[in-house]
């Protein structure tokens, strides 16, 4: 016979779920106060009382982007920085997180330790030391700069080490019993498996690299290796006051985020769960 379930667990679940919808709610206004306000006409954007929809709705703010800075160029370097970033976070993350998690080497978990030292050292106190290396050889203002520096992550390492534990060792001896050298055993059994963890790797490191913004405008002087964030930082220097032409920017630049994780979400909520299993 079916039991009936106690009052409390569909109260506890209606909380959760009004919490859940509130949360929600209070993440998508502002970004969608940014569409709202870019397919705005300028003398409305501060109308009052404000404007919810955009009445008439129009896209001259879209197409002023395009006309007032060089948005192609901008994007094309976000993409190719970000692109390349994060295949060297997937690569090298990984295959650091492997040695970590799989293999036995003298001082392996004191090696960790130390790395997972510099997780308390804020990045904005390498950024003199950074800089005067990437002066010294001679990379500042170039691709470079932009990408070499960033192609691993000490959090990248810890996270992928945490996921890859819960690999069992049997399939790697299987493949070492079978002739795999130790990178083919990486290669064809342990990337495979890595999966959801790696699509958590891409999403969390393209996201990252996509809205860097004190790095690119520190190492690059050219408007010719401007990336979005810093390109956008051009548009608002010169147009102070057109907010509509910012909010436009601004939603062109989240785009391709929100497709790369409606893309990958599912990949992600299974790597996010997996990282998460003890040792």
């Amino acid at each position: 016979m079916k039991t009936q379930k106690p009052f409390r667990f569909y109260l506890g679940r209606f909380v959760l779920y009004a919490v859940l919808v509130v949360s929600s709610i209070t993440m998508i206004i502002p970004f969608y106060w940014a569409v709202s306000t870019s397919l705005k006409m300028e003398q409305f954007v501060f109308s009052n009382p404000p404007q919810w929809f955009p009445n008439p709705p129009t896209l001259q703010a879209y197409l002023s982007v395009f006309t007032r800075i060089n948005f192609g160029k901008y994007f094309l370097n976000s993409v190719f920085v970000a692109v390349i970033t994060t295949l060297g976070h997937v690569f090298f993350d990984t295959l650091a997180a492997y040695a970590f998690a799989k293999l036995t080497f003298p001082g392996r978990d004191k090696i960790f330790f130390v790395l997972l030292l510099g997780l308390m050292v804020p990045f904005q106190v390498n950024l003199i030391p950074l800089y005067r290396i990437m002066a010294t050889l001679g990379w500042t203002n170039t691709y470079l700069a932009l990408i070499v520096p960033n192609l691993t992550s000490i959090f990248g390492i810890f996270m992928m080490r945490q996921f890859l534990k819960s690999i069992p060792n049997d399939l790697l001896d299987a493949g070492r019993i079978d002739g795999c050298s130790e990178f083919g055993v990486f290669w064809r059994i342990v990337a495979p498996l890595a999966l959801p963890g790696i699509a958590t790797l891409i999403i969390l490191t393209f996201m990252g690299t996509w809205n860097d913004f004190l790095w690119p405008r520190l190492v690059t002087s050219s408007e010719a290796l401007f990336t979005l964030p810093v390109g956008l930082a051009q548009l608002q220097a010169k147009n102070t006051s057109n907010v509509a032409q910012i909010m436009a920017g601004t939603v062109l630049t989240a785009l391709p985020m929100i497709i790369v994780f409606l893309f990958m979400q599912r990949q992600f909520i299974e790597g996010m769960t997996a990282g998460a299993l003890k040792e």
